[in-house]
Formats: C-alpha cells, structure tokens, sequence
C-alpha cells in the first residue's frame, strides 16, 4: 500500500483540534507508538523540524513542508519518502472532520495508522 486515508469526526471546534495535534507533548498521549516528541521551534510553521522517539528507542525526524494555522500541515520524513498530510475541516463551531492521509513516493507504507489511533485522539479530545 502507497497510501492510507482515515477520516473522523470530532466534537470539538477545529482550532482546538489543531492546536492539540500540532503540539508535540501531546503526541505520546494518542500515539501508542510515540513515547516523546519536540519541536526545535514554536510557533510551528513550514520548517519546524518535529523529533519523536518510538518504544524501540528510535528516533525519527520530519519536516513541516506546509503549514495552513487551522486548515491543513504536512510533515514529511527526514530520512525516507514518507509524508503525512493532516487536514482540518469545520463542520460548524463546535465540530470538525479530520482529515488523515499519509503516502510514500516510494516503496509501501511500513506501519500505516488505524481508525483507532484517530479514535483515541477524538475521545481525548472531547473528553477535555
């Protein structure tokens, strides 16, 4: 598979959501696979370089290679063809759809997300 795309609604106005999604302390908490993440800079916009480190211990890095403040971000892997593309739409003031899509230029996607990842986010979230 080259590409993934998962799609939820949330109960939660669209800033919000993007607020929390963009902010790296928050990534181990709806990412099981994530146990840390940072920024080199904030606020994020196109350039920000995020570093996270999985359970195994390894650390990945990924550049912020669009930036739309509560519409849309794309991060792209520093060290493959890896892109991830997260997209914010209002439904009305008080819910959005989010919009995840990820793909690879080349090869196939090695872990790509499940619904249940998105799920978890989407119960935080409305549970805050």
């Amino acid at each position: 598979m080259k590409d993934k795309r998962l799609t939820i609604k949330i109960n939660k106005p669209t800033h919000g959501v993007f607020e929390f999604t963009t902010d790296p302390k928050n990534t181990p908490l709806w990412v099981n696979s994530i146990t840390y993440e940072e920024v080199n800079e904030q606020p994020v916009k196109i350039g920000t370089i995020y570093r996270n480190k999985n359970k195994q211990g390894v650390w990945q890095e990924y550049e912020v290679t669009k930036f739309e403040q509560d519409k849309s971000f794309i991060f792209s892997s520093k060290n493959s063809s890896y892109h991830v593309k997260y997209t914010f739409t209002p439904i009305d003031e008080n819910s959005c759809e989010l919009e995840y899509y990820e793909w690879v230029d080349e090869g196939e996607l090695e872990e790509p997300f499940t619904i249940e990842i998105l799920e978890k986010l989407k119960k935080i979230l409305e549970n805050k």
